[in-house]
This record gives structure tokens, C-alpha cells and sequence, in this order.
């Protein structure tokens, strides 16, 4: 399980600005724990491959420090940056390389000797033994993507970067991918994902960060981000449709749907006093029925465009 206790990517006070004036990274602060899953959640331009591309030592940051299992990114850079493997989200292969002898090379680009037996796993582990033959300009796409993969793992990395692992990629192949990634979390490495797949971090993450104009605005394990956001709707389905809401419901918030055929009721699952029995019982007191209620828990999707809309300061 992931120890907090042991950050193996601390990230301090980390900017990035770019010669025409984009301000892409604002006094970023993170720290990524050993063996846990972190998913960076934010829309496309938020600054997400901004910041792992220096942390990957692509990128050179204006102002901040990192250090990756306790080597500064600068001044240990090649220490650093042995311990991560890294997938882009553009494809860059060698078209006329056979998938065998790119992640063998690959792994040799690291220092590490020759080992046929890891090279083998790896490949089968992600379905391409068959392939291993092949010349990367054959492949389909996933299959491009399942190679860039392979490449990373190589050198048997203690951080994983998967930047958009999934974009572009069939139904298959992700749900191939998430329990890849769950398998190299059970053997200790740690992963670190950007996407903007709602369902990517709810399915796989242990903690959630959301970045936003190149800030980080929360970062949060999954489940106490659900717990501490996560609202819930009641729908009651009415007996009769309304033109309006009454005014003796007014306390509620309730919001008409269904060509008022429904009543929308937003409350805090957490909360000590919910006000349905209150609101249902004002409802039976002025005559209005209902056929069917039924509970929705607002997804992290929900979450994630609430934060992400929000005003800035």
C-alpha cells in the first residue's frame, strides 16, 4: 500500500512560463507517494503534460524543485531520471524497427545490461509476444500504443508516467491497460497519470489531483473527494406535472424537469439532516403526490466540472 510517509516525486513551488508570456505552471506543490496511483485530472491546455514533462526532465522549469526517489531533477538528473519510464501522449516510434529490438534498445539507453527474460515479460504481459516480430509501421495504433509501453518499462522503472494512456485507444485495450497498471502497482511502482477520462481516475486512482490553468486546485484521495463533494439528487416522480414550483417549497431549492413531471432535490449525503422527510412531508400537507423517488450520488465527473467552472480568484 502507499506510504505518505515516503514521497518518491516531491514537487515544490514549481512554475513554468513560456517566452511569448503563458503562464503554463503556477506554483505547483505535490508529493506522490511509493506505490500509489495518482491520477492528474484536468481538461486539455491545464498545464498536465507541462508538469510531468519536467518532472521527466523534457521540460526545463522557470522556478520550483523536484526531486524523484530523493535525487533533484538538475543536479542528479541522470539518477533521476533512471528511475522513471515514461509514455508519451504522442507516438514516436521507429517505423522500421521490429517491436523486439526497439524495447531491448530502449533498455540499453538506460545502462542496464541486456535481459531477454524481462523484455519477454514485458511484452507478453502486454500482449505483444505474438508481435515481437513486427515492424512498428504494421502495427494498428493500440498496438503502437502498447509498444510505447513496453519501451517505458524496459529499464524496470520504480514511477510510471502514463500521459493520456488511453486517448485514442479502444474499449479493449483500456480495460487491458487499467489492469496492467493495477498488476505494476502490486509489484511497487508507482504510476502517475494524466487524463481526462473521468472514469480513468474512478476506476484506478488512489488519489485525484485537479489541475486548472496551470494550478493545482485540489488534490484528495478518491474516496474522501467523494465523500467530502459528492452530492446527492432525489427525483420524485409526480403523481400530477406542475407549472411551477410552489412557493411553500421554496426552502428546498427544487428544480422542475421532465415538462414537470419530475422534482429535482440537490442535498449533502453526509450531512446530519438531509431535509427529505421535511420536504415530503410539506409536499403531502399541500396536496402533492408523487408515484416514485429514486437517489442518484453525484459521480466524480460531476466533481471535476464543478471545480474546473468555478470562478478563479
Amino acid at each position: 500500500m502507499p506510504d505518505p510517509a515516503r514521497p518518491v516525486v516531491s514537487v515544490r513551488r514549481l512554475s513554468k512560463r513560456y517566452e511569448g508570456g503563458h503562464e503554463a505552471l503556477k506554483h505547483v506543490s505535490l508529493d506522490i507517494a511509493k506505490g500509489e496511483i495518482f491520477a492528474l485530472l484536468g481538461p486539455n491546455g491545464a498545464g498536465k503534460t507541462t508538469l510531468i514533462s519536467i518532472v521527466c526532465g523534457i521540460v526545463t522549469a522557470t522556478s520550483g524543485e523536484v526531486e524523484v526517489g530523493g535525487h533533484d531533477i538538475v543536479r542528479d538528473y541522470r539518477a533521476a531520471r533512471t528511475k522513471i519510464g515514461l509514455v508519451p501522449q504522442e507516438l514516436h516510434t521507429d517505423a522500421f524497427e521490429s517491436v523486439l529490438s526497439t524495447v531491448s534498445f530502449s533498455r540499453g539507453l538506460f545502462g542496464k545490461p541486456p535481459s531477454p527474460a524481462h523484455v519477454e515479460k514485458v511484452l507478453k504481459d502486454l500482449s505483444l509476444w505474438d508481435k515481437r516480430k513486427a515492424r512498428i509501421m504494421e502495427l494498428s495504433g493500440g498496438m503502437k500504443r502498447r509498444v510505447m509501453i513496453a519501451k517505458a518499462l524496459s529499464h524496470e522503472p520504480d514511477i510510471l508516467f502514463l500521459d493520456e494512456p488511453t486517448a485514442g485507444v479502444d474499449v479493449e485495450l483500456r480495460r487491458d491497460m487499467w489492469a496492467l497498471v493495477r498488476r505494476l502497482r502490486d509489484t511497487g511502482v508507482t504510476i502517475i497519470l494524466t487524463t481526462h477520462y473521468i472514469e480513468e481516475a474512478e476506476e484506478m486512482a488512489d488519489r485525484v489531483g485537479v489541475i486548472s490553468r496551470g494550478e493545482l486546485i485540489l488534490v484528495e484521495g478518491k474516496a474522501e473527494l467523494m465523500k467530502k463533494l459528492g452530492k446527492k439528487e432525489l427525483t420524485l416522480q409526480l403523481a400530477e406535472p406542475l407549472d411551477a414550483v410552489p412557493a411553500e417549497l421554496a426552502e428546498w431549492r427544487l428544480e422542475l424537469r421532465a415538462d414537470g413531471h419530475e422534482l429535482l432535490y440537490v442535498f449533502d449525503g453526509a450531512a446530519e439532516r438531509t431535509g427529505i422527510p421535511s420536504l415530503l412531508g410539506r409536499m403531502r400537507d399541500i396536496g402533492i403526490a408523487f408515484k416514485d423517488l429514486n437517489t442518484r450520488q453525484s459521480s466524480l465527473e460531476d466533481i471535476f466540472v464543478s471545480l474546473v467552472h468555478e470562478p478563479r480568484a
